[in-house]
C-alpha cells in the first residue's frame, strides 16, 4: 500500500493556494507543514490530507532527480531495516538509512533510497516498535 506522495514544486505559496482550492472537494486540506529548517535545508513542505494523516506532499528544494517520491508502508520497523537492505543490494542508493524521523512525529521510522532512475522511494512504519 502506498504511504504517501511528495512532488516538488517552484512556487510553494502559489501551489499551495491552488491545492487548497483543487483538494477541498475532496476533504482533503493542509494536515502539517515542515519548515526548511526542520528537514535540514531540503526545503520546505506541506502534507496534505485528512485528520491525522497527511498523505499528499508538495515541497520546495531540490527537485527530484527523477520527478517522484513515493512511500510505501510498512507493518513494522524490521520491515522498513529489510526494504532499505534489498534496495541497496539491488542497486538502490542511499538516501537515508532506516531510522526515527521525529520531525514528523515520534514515531515515524522510514528509510529512502534512489531507484535506478533517481526516483526517491521509502519504506515507512509508524507504530512504535
Amino acid at each position: 500500500m502506498i504511504d504517501h506522495l511528495g512532488v516538488t514544486v517552484r512556487d510553494l505559496a502559489r501551489a499551495r493556494a491552488f491545492y487548497e482550492a483543487a483538494l477541498t472537494p475532496l476533504g482533503i486540506a493542509v494536515q502539517m507543514e515542515v519548515t526548511e529548517e526542520m528537514t535540514g535545508g531540503h526545503g520546505a513542505h506541506l502534507g496534505f490530507g485528512t485528520p491525522g494523516k497527511p498523505f499528499f506532499w508538495i515541497g520546495t528544494g531540490k527537485a527530484a532527480q527523477g520527478g517522484v517520491h513515493v512511500a510505501f508502508a510498512a507493518p513494522d520497523r524490521a520491515t522498513v531495516d529489510s526494504f532499505h537492505a534489498a534496495a541497496l543490494a539491488a542497486g538502490g542508493r542511499d538516501n537515508g538509512a532506516p531510522g526515527l524521523r521525529p520531525e514528523y512525529h515520534p514515531d515515524y521510522y522510514g528509510a529512502f533510497v534512489f531507484d535506478p532512475d533517481g526516483n526517491n522511494i521509502e519504506a515507512v512504519c509508524h507504530t512504535p516498535e
